[in-house]
């Protein structure tokens, strides 16, 4: 991705070819579907150490589940006991159970093509507002793109408000839409993070219409993550295609990995999204299981958490979280196999 002409602080985070190789090397049959033909890239760094909050271990499923009851409000107080998991049908041991507010790793994705010029402002500063309300030691990150995506600022990550507010306020509002393209490098960036739990926030007013990923491929590798994914659409109701072929994208994102998708009908509403959103991260709980199956077989996994014995009086409950997921040892393995 050619980077000439731009500032020293705009990177490209993480080129196509080696995205392709990196997740297309666990996923075989999607990736005859890219379109990528550039030369092979060096291989991707390991991870840094994990934190304290949440031992990592090849194995281990975490999943990140929010409760609430029928009228969205969130359900706290609840107990190990009241979880029961389920990885395609067969009851799973809990072990890993927590409920507190635990710092995350985040990236703000934001749509910077020509269509967002006049939106922009006022999603930047929803953008702050989210920031400012979740977990002040947050290791944040931002990605504006268009046909192209970078990392508009100097370090990997931060929570430095003013250094967000700059990234944010890069607006070159122009050209195409690779939602696609942007959220697999986000993605890929998310894994150089030093919290265990992950977060993308991405923000488009359209259909992606310019990637050379497509939505499947997208979706696995979203699922591959572990992260969770909310989107927000300001899509033009209008241009109905268009605009219902973005929201079954978006909508896929966030439900295949636990998070929401929100479709504002107006610009001013994307304030109060983002407080929610913000709000939502910070009130999970976080539980872990590690597989009774311990067959690498390459299939997706599904997964399932129902509440139990819950308090008396408390009504009608929701629960939401990913809907399953591709083990890691399931990418090394086949990944090293394709090599």
């Amino acid at each position: 991705m050619a980077i000439t002409g731009l500032s020293l602080s705009r990177r490209a985070i993480f080129p196509l070819a080696a995205l392709a190789l990196f997740f297309g090397a666990s996923l075989p049959a999607l990736a005859q579907q890219q379109k990528s033909t550039a030369p092979s890239m060096p291989k991707v760094p390991p991870p840094p150490p994990p934190t304290a909050q949440l031992k990592r271990n090849v194995d281990l499923v975490p999943l990140p589940v929010t409760v609430v009851d029928k009228d969205g409000k969130f359900v706290n107080g609840l107990q190990q006991d009241n979880f029961k998991v389920y990885e395609d049908g067969v009851e799973q041991k809990i072990s890993i159970f927590k409920h507190e507010d635990i710092p995350v790793t985040m990236g703000l994705v934001i749509d910077n093509s020509g269509s967002m010029s006049d939106k922009r402002p006022e999603v930047n500063a929803a953008a702050l507002t989210f920031v400012q309300t979740s977990n002040p030691d947050d290791e944040v990150f931002v990605v504006n793109f268009n046909e192209d995506y970078y990392l508009d600022q100097r370090s990997d990550f931060t929570n430095n408000i003013s250094v967000l507010r700059d990234a944010l306020a890069r607006i070159d509002a122009r050209g195409s839409t690779a939602l696609y393209d942007a959220v697999l490098a986000s993605l890929h960036h998310l894994r150089k993070g030093h919290r265990d739990k992950k977060v993308l926030l991405v923000i488009t007013d359209g259909e992606d219409n310019a990637s050379e990923h497509r939505l499947p491929f997208t979706i696995r590798a979203a699922e591959q993550s572990n992260a969770i994914i909310y989107t927000i659409g300001l899509l033009q109701e209008d241009d109905h295609g268009e605009a219902r072929a973005a929201k079954r994208a978006l909508t896929a994102l966030s439900e295949a990995t636990g998070g929401l998708a929100f479709f504002p009908k107006t610009l001013d509403q994307v304030h109060s999204i983002c407080l929610e959103v913000a709000k939502d991260i910070r009130n999970q709980y976080l539980l872990g299981y590690y597989p009774s199956n311990p067959q690498i077989n390459g299939g997706y996994r599904r997964v399932e958490v129902k509440l139990a014995d819950l308090p008396h009086g408390l009504g009608k409950v929701f629960v939401r979280t990913r809907t399953g997921y591709y083990p890691e040892t399931v990418a090394r393995a086949s990944g090293a196999a394709s090599r």
